[in-house]
């Protein structure tokens, strides 16, 4: 099992992106810092290297509101178990062209 799997217990919860935006980028290097709003209001931070192709290098839940599956206030890493899914939404909707325009 990879780390981005998803496990029975988040089963139920379904992140969907509302808006994604350039947080900081390198662009010699290939990385960028994206920040992320969810339909269900949480805020996400996901880290991405264009080299060779895009992917997801990390992803976590900013601190302003509870953890939507977990509940807790503090650091946890329930957004790890849906990296997959909100990959696929950010390449299937191209979300990253839109962003670092």
């Amino acid at each position: 099992m990879n780390k981005f799997e998803i496990t029975g217990d988040y089963m139920s919860y379904r992140p969907q992106i509302v808006d994604l935006t350039t947080a900081s980028r390198n662009e010699e290097a290939g990385l960028y810092e994206f920040t992320m709003k969810l339909k269900d209001g949480t805020l996400c931070r996901a880290f991405y290297s264009n080299k060779p192709e895009w992917h997801m290098t990390s992803i976590s839940r900013l601190q302003k509101t509870p953890c939507p599956i977990c509940r807790k206030d503090f650091i946890c890493k329930c957004m790890e178990k849906f990296a997959g899914d909100i990959h696929e939404q950010i390449m299937n909707d191209q979300l990253i062209e839109q962003a670092i325009k």
